[in-house]
């Protein structure tokens, strides 16, 4: 299954429009987003995506009603952590901060968090993969990042908005 994964947009319209753009070409089944949209402002964009969304309250959202209410024409979002488990079986769980996946006592493949703005993908000592996308927005770092995800392969791809280059990782590390 292909999954577009993405974090931190901080309202940044033009590179949400852009992941969306991504997003539909990939032609992705599913969309997870770790946190942090900021306002509403954020989801009119997210309203072109071709695949249903499951998204996460981050640590900077503005409005959480107004978010909450006008995200159900594209997806739902919750409360961190969220767990899902997808058509082919692989099993998620998404929260904005790392430290939010402390204590969660559900099983887990895939760990998708954000917040720290700088993509990594790696896997933990269990073999579980553990993915932050980024920042979508980059404005601290100035590379907006999204990453596809294979899961038949576990093939993790950070994807800079701003470039057409790509890095890959197949259980390894990104740093």
């Amino acid at each position: 299954m292909r999954i577009g994964i993405f974090a931190d947009t901080h309202d940044h319209l033009a590179n949400i429009r852009l992941a969306v753009e991504r997003f539909n070409a990939e032609e992705v089944e599913l969309v997870l987003f770790a946190g942090d949209f900021v306002s509403t402002i954020s989801i009119p964009p997210l309203r072109n995506l071709k695949a249903p969304l499951v998204a996460c309250f981050g640590d900077n959202e503005g409005n959480k009603v107004g978010l909450q209410s006008g995200i159900k024409l594209v997806g739902k979002l919750s409360e961190p952590p969220v767990h899902l488990t997808v058509d082919d079986g692989t099993r998620f769980v998404l929260a904005h901060m790392k430290r939010q996946l402390r204590g969660v006592d559900v099983d887990y493949d895939i760990a998708v968090f954000g917040h720290t703005h700088k993509p990594r993908i790696e896997c933990d000592d269990r073999g579980r993969m553990l993915i932050n996308p980024g920042e979508t927005s980059g404005w601290s770092y100035g590379r907006p990042t999204i990453v596809l995800l294979e899961t038949a392969t576990r093939q993790a791809t950070v994807v800079n908005l701003h470039d057409i280059r790509k890095w890959s990782v197949d259980g390894g590390d990104l740093i």
